[in-house]
């Protein structure tokens, strides 16, 4: 193994750059061409590239730092690598020219046709961001578009002055070197045109021919003041990198709509994640989602034209303690309110004979105390559940505008009881699992929720949720649908009852089913169905096999 130092390669015509985001850190595993930190200069942000695959050891830059050609960015541990920088023919772009001052001639009046410039080694770049707008005075190399590559974001400016006619492309417009930009009318001045970022040097670059020149019909000197405050976010373009604009792309997430916590405010991918992750559980709502759905509020209730939530001064009955709500109940009670309201939910309430297979259960626990995996009696509810969802496939569906969506899976969310909050992991693929791997499954999963360790992955993806009571208590109760599943089935403790068989009452342990159901999606039929199937398979467990 070798250590090998990553440095800043030929980034173009850039003296120094400021870093303005970091992608990896020590420890990282990096592959060749990844990208590992992110630059901006006045006119572009650009990410640099590593040169080579390895693990990070040493970061040598911070946010804010500045950095240029040759600057080492991190210390790699590479296998069978030469501790050098990589070979300039595999990172270095042609510089481009700086920009030629024009002999200053008579001025004249005139259309002006303004192309695209030489842009290094890219082709069909895409344009994120119109700056200007027809009737806007502009000047010499005054930004008009803004436009992004894989790696790399940069402003086209104007290589003439003049009043804007007509402007030739608009968002989401692909453009190359040469294209018809824009069309001014007014005093125009030659001027060469300025390149405003380099290639992201990540593989050997081809220099590309300079032949994007702006005809112009008369010429005069001009003051060529950048209208584009450098370094300043663009009004109306999120302030982030190419690589977080397309994370957030992929995962449809509105940039406009996320608050950036890097450096001058801006976007990184942690705060995609995060906003991501905010929507999903609820306390967060796109612009989108807010137009949709009307909110229903924890206080008010104006929306729905309720009367406002009353106001009292407890104290004036008697000795009170405020506590603040955790973070789990206020992300939990809002997911409630909203489902509560939203879904039409309907309940049915059964039982099930679970005499033989609590017999069972008991002589399996037996059979395998050596193995430390308790068998309880929810390990066998996820398995009949299944086995019901599978014959029953609206029960493991979701609503997505006017259309179901029907799930060729099966995760079962179990609730879970914690100090901090009621709780829901998931056991994903249950029909891939026997009843011995579930419990191992289930026992882990709720050991982590009470010690506050179950990660959000773990408490996603769930079809279906049971929620147990019986450890407890009780009889029947309503659960809360957890959208947007369309079902949820609530259990509570067993008793040993006296049932009529046709000759006389013998007695039987009956186990309390609720099944909570969307109306949306599944009607009263279906629902008993589901339950009569439900206590069939949990009377005689051999029906699972069927």
């Amino acid at each position: 193994m070798a250590l090998v130092e990553v440095q800043v390669p030929d980034i173009g015509d850039f003296d120094e750059v400021t870093v303005i985001e970091l992608m990896v850190k020590v420890g990282d595993t990096v592959k060749a061409e990844q990208s590992l930190i992110t630059v901006e200069s006045d006119k572009a942000s650009m990410e640099i590239p590593s040169s080579k695959a390895g693990v990070v050891k040493e970061m040598r830059v911070a946010l804010g730092d500045k950095v240029k050609q040759g600057s080492i960015v991190l210390v790699l541990e590479a296998a069978g690598a030469a501790a050098a920088p990589a070979p300039a023919a595999a990172v270095a772009a042609p510089a481009p020219a700086a920009p030629v001052a024009a002999a200053p001639v008579a001025a004249a009046s005139g259309p002006v046709q303004v192309f695209v410039p030489d842009i290094g080694d890219f082709k069909d770049v895409v344009v994120i961001e119109v700056m200007v707008k027809p009737g806007d005075t502009i000047k010499v190399e005054q930004s008009l578009i803004t436009v992004e590559s894989d790696k790399a974001s940069m402003e086209i400016p104007s290589s003439a002055a003049g009043v804007l006619k007509e402007l030739k492309v608009k968002v989401g417009d692909t453009v190359n070197i040469g294209d018809l930009l824009a069309v001014l009318e007014g005093i125009a001045a030659v001027a060469a045109p300025v390149v405003t970022v380099a290639a992201a040097v990540a593989a050997p670059v081809a220099s590309a021919p300079a032949t994007a020149q702006a005809p112009v019909a008369a010429v005069a000197a001009a003051v060529a003041a950048p209208a584009h405050a450098p370094g300043g976010t663009t009004v109306g373009l999120p302030h982030a990198s190419p690589s977080v604009r397309k994370f957030a792309r992929e995962l449809g997430v509105p940039l406009d709509e996320v608050k950036g916590s890097g450096l001058k405010g801006r976007i990184t991918a942690n705060d995609i994640q995060a906003f991501t992750k905010a929507v999903m559980s609820g306390t967060a709502q796109t612009k989108a989602q807010a137009a949709k759905a009307p909110a229903a509020s924890g206080g008010g209730g104006s929306e729905l034209g309720l009367i406002p939530w009353p106001k009292v001064d407890f104290a004036k009955f008697g000795p009170i303690e405020r506590k603040e709500m955790g973070r789990i109940k206020k992300i939990s009670g809002a997911n409630l309110l909203r489902n509560a309201i939203m879904i039409p939910a309907v309940t049915n309430h059964d039982d099930a004979d679970i005499t033989d297979l609590e017999a069972f259960r008991v002589s399996t626990n037996k059979e395998n105390e050596k193995s430390g995996v308790k068998v309880t009696m929810l390990a066998f509810l996820i398995k009949a559940c299944v086995a019901a969802l599978k014959k029953y496939p609206e029960f493991n569906s979701s609503l997505d505008g006017d259309a179901i969506v029907y799930k060729n899976y099966w995760h079962i969310g179990f609730a879970a009881d914690t100090p901090n909050g009621l709780m829901v992991p998931v056991i994903r693929d249950c029909d891939k699992k026997g009843v011995l791997q579930i419990s191992q499954e289930m026992g882990e999963l709720a050991k982590k929720a009470r010690d506050g360790k179950l990660g959000p992955a773990e408490m996603s993806g769930a079809t279906f949720t049971i929620s147990s009571l019986g450890g407890i208590g009780g009889k029947y109760f309503t659960p809360i649908i957890n959208a947007p599943e369309v079902a949820i089935l609530g259990v509570c403790k067993s008793t040993m009852e006296p049932v009529w068989n046709g000759k006389e009452f013998v007695p039987r342990l009956m186990l309390p089913l609720s099944l909570t159901w969307d109306h949306r999606v599944i009607d009263g039929a279906a629902a008993a169905r589901f339950n009569a199937f439900l206590g069939q398979i949990l009377s005689d467990f051999r029906r699972v096999l069927l």
